[in-house]
């Protein structure tokens, strides 16, 4: 038997598998714009604008009220606590009835269920991501902020927080087709982790004991990587990579699931 022959058809057949789920999710986030968006007035734009409105009302409003940030720049701080947090809670709340909504495309057998999840999950993604850069260039450009310090801990903070929101919102999807008031509790729970999550402090501010409580929560460890990129040395950050990946690892397993089991509950909207 030809080993090699085996070898490279496999890794064809990957290749192929890879391009056909290529196509299934481009298309899906195609008809997720158009289905929220629609084709008048800004359409996808939105997606962007939205939280680039948010994120500067944010940052004039801690500017003007001089909010205290341990002597870090206001606007600095400020962007990097509001889009993180933006990514966390637009992934999250959007997964909310994403089954129900693409139950019908499932008689297609290139898609399955955490295919519409993906899709709707990339969109935000990029969206946020855009108007993040977005953002960034226009205050750099006006002098309100100073250049970044490491863009790969900038990365790793945001596509962990990409990674773990995602995983969080898998649980809130199969959530919502158990449990008809899943989907109400979602933004308690957002609002809920607002003091703990690490948009409005620094672990190194904390007291020693507090400091510990809080490295408990993955979202922290997102923000901190986030900050240690945009402000490098001039403040000292707590992170663990290793602890944030088993956290993202061991979520998502249980998101999926929860998604497969809750396949059999879901309803027709």
């Amino acid at each position: 038997m030809n080993t090699n022959y085996g070898a490279a058809r496999s890794s064809t057949q990957f290749i192929v598998g890879l391009k056909i789920q290529a196509r299934v999710l481009g298309a899906l986030i195609m008809r997720e714009v158009l289905a929220r968006y629609g084709r008048e007035n800004l359409g996808f734009l939105w997606l962007i604008v939205e939280p680039m409105i948010l994120t500067c009302g944010v940052m004039a409003m801690w500017s003007l009220l001089k909010h205290e940030s341990h002597g870090l720049v206001i606007v600095a701080f400020a962007l990097s606590g509001y889009m993180p947090l933006t990514l966390w809670r637009h992934v999250t709340s959007h997964s909310v009835s994403c089954l129900r909504q693409n139950l019908p495309l499932m008689y297609y057998r290139q898609i399955r269920l955490h295919d519409a999840l993906i899709a709707r999950a990339l969109m935000e993604i990029g969206g946020i991501t855009a108007a993040l850069i977005i953002t960034y260039v226009i205050v750099r450009l006006l002098g309100f902020i100073e250049p970044y310090r490491d863009l790969g801990l900038i990365l790793a903070g945001w596509m962990f927080m990409a990674w773990f929101a995602f995983a969080v919102g898998l649980i809130f999807a199969a959530a919502s087709e158990r449990f008809e008031f899943a989907d109400k509790l979602v933004q308690p729970f957002q609002y809920l982790m607002l003091p703990i999550s690490g948009m409005f402090f620094m672990v190194a501010w904390l007291p020693a004991d507090a400091q510990k409580l809080a490295l408990y929560v993955p979202l922290v460890h997102c923000f901190e990587l986030f900050r240690a990129g945009i402000f490098g040395d001039t403040l000292k950050t707590y992170y663990d990579i290793g602890y944030l990946f088993k956290a993202c690892l061991f979520t998502t397993a249980a998101g999926l699931y929860f998604v497969k089991e809750a396949r059999h509950h879901i309803k027709f909207e």
